[in-house]
């Protein structure tokens, strides 16, 4: 590197210019940048969540445990990230979210294609969420092709077979673009892992402190949105706080929850 080449500093490394040019408020209001900032840092978290995520279903399908359960405890601690910021969102009153709401037109958090892979990730099968999107656009295909790949719960089941314990192929062969279902023959597995006591229990533990955070992330995503907007529609039309309500009791691992009865 000649004296005239630039080094690497700080700012290019992070591509600040581009990183802190991306937020263009459409009004004058002061809070308007608040909600862009806190918006854009979740689809960041979002982003990183999907790539842990991955990550940790490779570990998981090579029973690879201290792994497995250090990505794990990463997930978990952005998750608890993530549901801190909405404190500073609720900073923000009605009235100073009004003031700018009708700018957002038929932008929505509805639409965050991320938040859907996550989802997908997480085992959630609804075709119904692509119409939100256009025919031929990249977040469309990204969601689609996030639905079509085996969800964490699948390569889950496939970690408790490389630790000794039987399951049927049908719970390891179904077809991965359906819904996960209970399974008896699943939560016996379990029931067996529990017993043993060992390492795989805690992943199990995990995996339940992983569906818990994310229902947390929800409860405190409507209660945000009742105390900004109460009941009105959300941007572009979606259900808001209704909506939200609904999704709310919706457990990813049904069957590890179902054994705990059984414990």
């Amino acid at each position: 590197m000649t004296d005239h080449q630039a080094s690497l500093t700080y700012s290019s490394y992070l591509a600040l210019e581009e990183v802190l040019s991306a937020q263009r408020p459409r009004s004058d209001e002061h809070d308007e940048l608040l909600f862009i900032v806190i918006h854009q840092v979740y689809e960041l978290w979002f982003k990183q969540l999907l790539h842990e995520g991955a990550h940790l279903q490779r570990r998981l399908e090579d029973g690879d445990t201290p792994h497995v359960l250090h990505t794990l405890k990463r997930m978990l601690t952005i998750l608890k990230t993530i549901v801190a910021q909405i404190d500073v969102l609720e900073t923000m009153t009605p009235r100073q979210f009004l003031a700018f709401r009708d700018r957002l037109e038929a932008a929505s958090g509805f639409q965050s294609a991320q938040f859907r892979e996550v989802e997908a990730l997480l085992g959630r099968r609804d075709p119904g969420v692509l119409r939100h999107y256009a025919p031929d656009s990249p977040e469309r295909a990204r969601i689609a092709a996030a639905m079509a790949r085996p969800s964490l719960f699948d390569s889950f089941l496939r970690y408790i077979t490389t630790q000794g314990y039987a399951l049927p192929q049908a719970s390891l062969e179904r077809d991965v673009t359906q819904p996960l279902e209970p399974s008896a023959d699943v939560q016996r597995a379990l029931l067996a892992v529990y017993r043993r006591d060992g390492e795989e229990a805690q992943v199990c533990e995990r995996m339940i402190d992983l569906d818990e955070g994310v229902m947390e992330w929800r409860y405190r995503h409507v209660q945000m949105v009742r105390r900004t907007i109460g009941n009105r529609r959300g941007t572009g039309g979606s259900g808001g706080a209704r909506y939200l309500a609904s999704t709310l009791l919706r457990p990813a691992f049904p069957d590890l929850w179902a054994v705990r009865t059984e414990l």
